[in-house]
């Protein structure tokens, strides 16, 4: 099994972005998607429920609903980060820096 785990940080407010809704998927054999969770950021910004995922070497997806979350018409409605895991690997964590228009993703410890 292994933990995803994710943080949003709005950098134009200098502050974590609480409320963005979050989906985690697998991509299945096809190319498509599975959808494994749905959860939404606390007051500092982190899903703190997103479940373990047993995982092979797959490909796994964190879709941010920023359109829900920044105001007015966002130039990035949605940020979706696609990556990979390793079964030898027991942790994932990958933050989100978001402002109107820009973002940055990465492997976090």
């Amino acid at each position: 099994m292994t933990g995803i785990s994710t943080h949003v940080l709005d950098t134009a407010l200098g502050r974590p972005a609480e409320g963005v809704r979050v989906e985690l998927s697998r991509q299945t054999e096809d190319g498509g998607w599975q959808l494994l969770a749905v959860s939404a950021t606390d007051a500092d910004g982190r899903c703190r429920d997103l479940p373990e995922v047993a995982t092979g070497d797959d490909v796994l997806r964190l879709r941010f609903d920023t359109g829900g979350y920044l105001p007015g018409r966002p130039f990035f409605p949605e940020v979706s980060v696609v990556f990979t895991v390793a079964p030898d690997q027991s942790h994932y964590h990958v933050p989100l820096l978001l402002s109107p228009y820009g973002y940055s993703v990465y492997r976090g410890s």
